[in-house]
């Protein structure tokens, strides 16, 4: 059976290459998607827009100079499987229509909504999958739309298959997320047959063969009920390598005056101190102390070990895009609304001191902490800085990686986020950039992960986070 795809708007702006990814089937793009690319492309937000002509500069590479009648019907998408602009061995995976939706008239056969009010390109868009449906009853047409709305208003006017945009999926089940950490029942070692162990000065190390712990990565820990606690310090073909990291020294780390509550915090400690890490990611509920953490340490190693000149601190403000560059006073003043957080964690911090407003712009100017909008992060490089990306669960995987790639020599990156607090009404955990982050550079050797789930705000903190 032929399956025909009618595209939505909202997919496209989450990935401009989603015509792509579906194979060997039909791709329709109605004339009104066309139209909202071209309006959304000229917007001041930096990151749509870019999206949005990314995805009009696809299609046109794959019309080319396709007559207005092949146009319609269907003109042949090349895809290269890894490379798509560079492998000249390109095969035909399908073919891309535009629909001439402002053509559908109204008949008695099919039951088409009305396109004169606020909500008329959806509508329009949904009519383009029930006219293909109603003339092409022996294919498979869906309608692929990220607005959740859209999908039950198709459906609700007799549209046989719907879906979400489901390729950005880099998990199935957000339970299968990496934690950072594997903990067994009982104890470890009662899992393994046999072992070699080795003295590294003051070190030890446990050699164990590579099929008894299948999912490790480096910069990953081991822990049992027993407080066994092994940190994987390498991988090769047969073994993995246990570095044997006492749980009391783990607890009585410092950063800044601060020492870790729970095992937990005690790891996340543990690996922002690791050398061998250029990103760090902690996921966790809200009031388990991600902030704290990076904070804490950002102040320990830029004002004491002098490791990093300055502090980037940044965090995901969606409204912010449009309206930052016309609100009044400096980039610092324009933020300090969405990163009043990092303020309260100072307060943590020096709230103690005898003039605790003092010292927080002593700490703020001696660090040099500075707070950007992500929105004008692009294009630029961050060298000896230790970069801070806060509530990173509203960022798009494309928002991300551009991010990232911002990190130039001598500087480290610590991203936080929480899961359960998107706002983005196209994200969801399993779609959040957070969580392609976190599955794309798990076996990254330069990288660490660490999901922090102790609440240590309050009980009523907790209470809330479990229970409302």
């Amino acid at each position: 059976m032929e399956k025909i795809y009618v595209l939505d708007t909202n997919v496209l702006l989450h990935d401009p290459l989603a015509i792509y990814a579906f194979a060997e089937h039909k791709v329709v793009i109605p004339m009104t998607v066309l139209e909202e690319l071209d309006v959304i492309k000229d917007r001041r937000d930096k990151d749509v827009s870019r999206e949005a002509r990314v995805a009009i500069n696809t299609i046109d590479k794959i019309v080319g100079d396709a007559s207005p009648r092949e146009l319609q019907a269907g003109v042949p998408i090349r895809v290269v499987s890894n490379d798509i602009d560079k492998n000249e061995n390109a095969r035909n995976e399908g073919s891309l229509a535009i629909y001439p939706d402002q053509q559908i008239t109204l008949t008695d056969n099919i039951p088409f909504l009305n396109g004169n009010h606020d909500h008329a390109n959806d509508n329009r868009i949904i009519n383009v999958g029930l006219s293909l449906q109603a003339t092409h009853p022996r294919s498979s047409v869906c309608l692929v739309t990220k607005d959740i709305n859209m999908r039950i208003k198709a459906k609700g006017s007799g549209l046989e298959r719907v879906e979400d945009y489901r390729k950005d999926r880099v998990l199935d089940d957000l339970d299968l997320m990496t934690k950072g950490y594997i903990q067994f029942t009982g104890s470890f070692w009662s899992t393994i047959d046999s072992v070699k162990t080795e003295a590294h000065g003051r070190h030890t190390v446990h050699v164990i063969n590579k099929s008894r712990l299948p999912n490790l990565y480096i910069n990953m820990f081991v822990i049992d009920d027993e407080d066994f606690i092994g940190f994987v310090v390498n991988l090769d073909q047969e073994f993995v390598y246990l570095l044997d990291v006492n749980k009391q020294h783990l607890m009585n780390q410092n950063f800044w005056g601060i020492h870790p509550r729970n095992l937990e915090q005690a790891m996340a400690f543990y690996l922002l101190r690791h050398d061998n890490s250029d990103l760090m990611v902690m996921t966790g509920p809200a009031g388990s102390g991600k902030t704290l953490l990076a904070l804490a340490y950002g102040l320990q190693v830029t004002m004491e070990e002098k490791r990093f000149n300055k502090i980037i601190v940044a965090r995901s403000t969606p409204p912010m895009a449009e309206d930052i560059g016309f609100l009044p006073g400096t980039e610092e003043e324009k933020m300090a609304p969405w990163l009043a957080a990092f303020d309260d964690n100072l307060e943590i911090l020096h709230g103690a001191d005898e003039h605790s407003f003092s010292s927080i712009d002593y700490v703020k100017q001696k660090a040099n902490i500075q707070f950007k909008s992500l929105n004008f992060m692009r294009g630029r490089s961050f060298n000896n800085a230790l970069i801070i990306i806060d509530e990173a669960q509203g960022l798009t995987q494309f928002q991300l990686k551009s991010i990232v790639t911002r990190v130039g020599s001598n500087s480290k990156i610590i991203v936080l986020g929480n899961l359960a607090q998107i706002d983005n009404k196209y994200i969801t955990p399993l779609t959040s950039g957070l969580t392609y982050l976190v599955e794309k550079t798990k076996s990254f050797k330069y990288s660490s992960i660490m999901h922090v789930n102790g609440i240590e705000r309050s009980r009523l903190a907790e209470f809330a986070e479990e229970n409302l």
